[in-house]
């Protein structure tokens, strides 16, 4: 008898740093804070639309994002680079905490945050837009 496989192929992904798509920001690019200096490419589902997505954010050195939210809730973990991150209604370095590699944080929606950088920083982020 022959066995079924009964996987969704569909949404099996592996994917290899080598093959990341990375979209510049200046624009509305989900997961950008509309910034240059912050690329975004997408590892798994849409952003933009409802369902669990994960994105990795790669930021340039020396790049100060200012308080922003999001309407959806997301889970961030530090993977390069050390990230400086904070919440609030205004920038306060004084309220930054310095999250190393592997470091874990969240966004919940509609909570203002904000963060710098002095080298260049990897986050990888996962949400249910």
């Amino acid at each position: 008898m022959a066995r079924m496989d009964k996987r969704d192929k569909a949404s099996e992904i592996r994917i290899s740093p080598n093959e990341f798509a990375w979209a510049a920001g200046a624009g509305p690019s989900v997961g950008t804070s509309l910034m240059r200096e912050v690329e975004t490419a997408v590892l798994k589902g849409d952003p933009s639309k409802p369902g669990l997505y994960t994105i990795l954010l790669r930021i340039a050195p020396n790049t100060r994002i200012q308080p922003h939210s999001h309407g959806d809730d997301r889970i961030a973990t530090v993977v390069s680079g050390t990230w400086y991150f904070g919440y609030g209604d205004t920038f306060d370095e004084s309220a930054l905490k310095e999250l190393p590699p592997g470091s874990f944080y969240t966004e919940p929606p509609g909570v203002n945050h904000f963060g710098l950088t002095k080298e260049e920083v990897l986050i990888q982020m996962t949400g249910i837009g």
